[in-house]
């Protein structure tokens, strides 16, 4: 087991998680940083109120604080769009390889194949030049 244990921690994918955990932890706090300290303060110049956590009203012996839940919802759509954004980003940098470039996908069985293949090596389906 211990060996197993061993061969878990030493595989690629185990690290590269532990780094995408600390790599979104750092990134939550700029996120947080940022919605905190400049935007809420933009919403505190219009409403007059950078918090909203101070808004509620009570239910009978109950207080409904819709105030936090205000705040979370601010909070979600602005972590969401810059998650967004970084995404797009990455997306745009990316170029495709080579391989992507030269190959197509089988209309019949969806497995990728050279571009300009005219008979499906694995379905052996024939092609015409649309597909």
């Amino acid at each position: 087991m211990i060996d197993e244990f061993k061969a878990f921690i030493n595989k690629g994918n185990f690290l590269d998680l532990a780094v995408a955990v600390i790599m979104a932890t750092a990134f939550g706090l700029v996120v947080a940083s940022f919605t905190n300290d400049i935007l809420m303060q933009i919403i505190a110049a219009i409403f007059g109120q950078p918090d909203f956590s101070g808004l509620y009203f009570n239910l009978g012996n109950g207080v409904i604080k819709y105030g936090n839940f205000l705040n979370t919802i601010i909070n979600f759509l602005i972590v969401a769009f810059v998650m967004f954004l970084v995404i797009k980003a990455y997306n745009n940098m990316r170029k495709p390889t080579t391989a992507e470039t030269n190959t197509k996908e089988c209309p019949f069985c969806l497995s990728t194949i050279p571009a300009g293949a005219t008979r499906c090596p694995n379905c052996t389906s024939e092609l015409t030049k649309t597909a």
